[in-house]
């Protein structure tokens, strides 16, 4: 099995002289292909931090990073932009969809930065739509859609240029529990086909539904391969 994301004695500083954060200290980490992953921790454990190295939305202070077999932590900007968009799929908390486009407009848009011909965006954002059962509203702008409706738009945005990894960063974070659930069956359902996903979340009900759980404290790993139902004992403890 491949190696997914690998990271090398990561650590993160943020400030100067006398002012610093050390967010990340040391981290070993790394996922396989196929996995489904909850990363969870208190506010300020360093968890958002990992999941913007790992997005290459920021680079570490020190460590190596591997995505996909090649070190990204030293790319050049322009490099690393490419990589993210060929590499990585990204769904968020909030919608980020723009709303003068329809849903099947907001799904073309990252193809057309890695420079797919129109007709096959077409096609593939058609065919991403349908997999996350909104056949029926290709044509619909953001705000004739309900928020789960949006969130699957993004969604199919983020999985439409075929990533290694999807990576979710409190994706049920403004859905109720029905909503919720529904998201989640899509999460699950890309995951039993093959997809790599990673979650950033702080709800215990939604790291269950995942099938590993790393578990982040003071900017370490405290638990790297916690069982989704010891969950809650981590979290009262």
């Amino acid at each position: 099995m491949s190696t997914i994301v690998k990271l090398e004695s990561i650590t993160k500083v943020y400030g100067i002289g006398d002012i610093i954060v050390n967010a990340l200290a040391g981290i070993e980490l790394s996922v396989d292909a196929g996995e489904y992953c909850a990363i969870m921790g208190t506010s300020g454990s360093g968890k958002s931090t990992m999941m913007n190295i790992i997005g290459c939305l920021d680079r570490p202070t020190q460590g190596r990073y591997y995505l996909d077999g090649i070190e990204v932590d030293t790319l050049p900007d322009n490099d690393l932009a490419r990589i993210r968009n060929q590499k990585l799929g990204f769904v968020f908390q909030q919608f980020h969809l723009l709303s003068q486009l329809t849903a099947l407009e907001n799904v073309m848009l990252p193809m057309i930065y890695a420079g797919v011909p129109p007709q096959e965006r077409r096609d593939r954002a058609r065919e991403a739509l349908i997999r996350v059962g909104l056949e029926q509203r290709l044509e619909n702008k953001p705000t004739q859609l309900s928020g789960g409706q949006q969130q699957r738009v993004a969604i199919a945005r983020a999985i439409v240029n075929r990533p290694v990894l999807l990576l979710a960063d409190e994706p049920t974070g403004a859905l109720d529990s029905t909503t919720t659930d529904e998201i989640l069956d899509i999460f699950g359902e890309l995951n039993a086909s093959g997809m790599t996903v990673v979650m950033v979340t702080h709800e215990a009900e939604v790291a269950r539904r995942t099938r590993r759980v790393i578990w982040f404290k003071d900017g370490r790993v405290l638990e790297a391969n916690m069982a989704p139902q010891d969950v809650g004992l981590v979290a009262a403890g």
